[in-house]
């Protein structure tokens, strides 16, 4: 079964590539606006497990498709910090992956071609790019937390499912 976004209806918020740039619970600079009660990025943690099982995933809203890419990039996440045996060094990984370029839609490397719009303009993939950029660092933080544990071991009910294909889409 497939998990869907709590954020179905959220009026007066920016959209970028049909995308709603959702308010996040951070404080990394960045375009999202600011909230104190559970975010996109939350859901994606919580529901990651169940979702990474999905070959198929039916888009109810546009937060779902960011929900997608975040499973996606979590999954990322994971490979990447999968040989990782203390918590420092899984930091290390995380942050060489949040120095890669995002690409956007329209872009080589986008991994949901079709799912996003591509940009009307330069300002616009500008603004998904530094969106995009934020909600992966927020991410990255969250997922260190929960990949290992306070002792700073890796927990292996998470790094397990690094092995998953999200979609059938292979994670470099």
């Amino acid at each position: 079964m497939v998990h869907h976004s709590s954020f179905v209806d959220e009026e007066g918020v920016k959209k970028a590539c049909g995308c709603p740039l959702l308010p996040l619970k951070s404080h990394i600079k960045g375009p999202a606006p600011v909230s104190d009660r559970t975010d996109i990025v939350d859901e994606a943690i919580m529901f990651f497990r169940a979702n990474v099982f999905s070959r198929n995933f039916d888009i109810q809203s546009p937060a779902d498709k960011l929900l997608v890419y975040l499973t996606f990039y979590i999954n990322v996440a994971l490979k990447r910090i999968e040989g990782c045996r203390t918590l420092a060094e899984g930091t290390k990984a995380i942050i060489n992956l949040g120095l890669e370029k995002v690409p956007v839609p329209g872009e080589s490397g986008f991994p949901f071609p079709g799912l996003f719009a591509d940009p009307q303009s330069q300002k616009e993939a500008e603004l998904f790019r530094n969106y995009l950029q934020q909600i992966r660092e927020e991410t990255s933080g969250r997922l260190l937390s929960v990949a290992y544990r306070p002792n700073g071991t890796p927990n292996k009910w998470w790094l397990a499912f690094a092995k998953r294909k999200f979609m059938n889409i292979i994670a470099l």
